[in-house]
């Protein structure tokens, strides 16, 4: 039996997306980084809840950005997607402030 076997065409990596890739890790591991300092430096309280909550924002735009390829799509499409998430971050501080006025009551 003559089997033909497929033929696989090995392309050169691209460069240029591996360096956007790895711009992206480092931009997402300087935030987080960023939150660990702020996680082991200050004292619990609202305005830590409130700095961890605008950071989340900031890594949770960038990946939906990047990886979702939003960034790269119409201004209204990536917005689309952001908004509930902006709502409820200013749920979770509503939230948080209501809590803090019950427990200081």
């Amino acid at each position: 039996m003559n089997q033909q076997q497929p033929k696989i065409t090995v392309l050169p990596p691209n460069k240029e997306k591996i360096r956007q890739l790895w711009r992206v890790a480092l931009i997402l591991l300087s935030v987080t980084i960023v939150e660990f300092i702020i996680a082991f430096s200050m004292a619990h309280g609202p305005l830590k809840t409130f700095l961890f909550v605008i950071l989340t924002i900031v890594k949770a735009g960038y990946i939906v950005g990047e990886f979702m390829h939003l960034r790269y799509e119409v201004k209204f499409l990536f917005w689309a997607v952001l908004m509930p998430m902006l709502f409820v971050a200013w749920l979770l501080i509503a939230l948080i402030y209501e809590g803090f006025k019950i427990v200081s009551y």
